[in-house]
């Protein structure tokens, strides 16, 4: 199954869209050694981008008028729980819990090849539509990024 729309990180992560419906989303990862923290197991940001992106694609909705197009969301607030160290493949579930015309209310689990619970998730999305941003400079002193 192919993202909606490109996401540079994601790809670099190696994220895989395994299945996805209006409201509910699975992703997955394989942990490759780049992937891992010193303890040799997932980086908890990959675990937290995991949790972001799924329930990201469980908040965006298909289009009724144009099947093929998806609406943007961005990330407003995202709380994450750790259970245990994630290793091997990764799945991230998400669904969506509520929304309004702006807002979306969402979580997301992870778990590990055992089905053991690795980490869960709340997030708040915000619907957008898709900005012009390519080739966009911000000029800004105190930025720190």
């Amino acid at each position: 199954m192919h993202f909606p729309v490109r996401i540079p990180f994601v790809e670099k992560l190696g994220l895989e869209l395994v299945g996805w419906r209006p409201g509910e989303a699975e992703l997955a990862v394989d942990v490759q050694p780049d992937l891992c923290n010193s303890w040799s197991v997932a980086h908890g940001g990959v675990t937290m981008t995991l949790l972001d992106v799924t329930m990201a694609h469980a908040a965006r909705l298909r289009d009724p008028v144009a099947p093929g197009e998806a609406s943007g969301v961005v990330t407003v607030e995202m709380k994450t729980t750790f259970m245990r160290p994630g290793a091997g493949r990764l799945v991230g579930r998400g669904r969506l819990l509520h929304r309004t015309a702006s807002m979306a209310f969402c979580e997301a689990t992870v778990t590990n090849a055992g089905g053991d619970l690795v980490a869960h998730a709340t997030g708040t999305f915000k619907y957008l539509k898709r900005l012009p941003v390519g080739g966009r400079v911000i000029h800004s002193n105190d930025a720190s990024d």
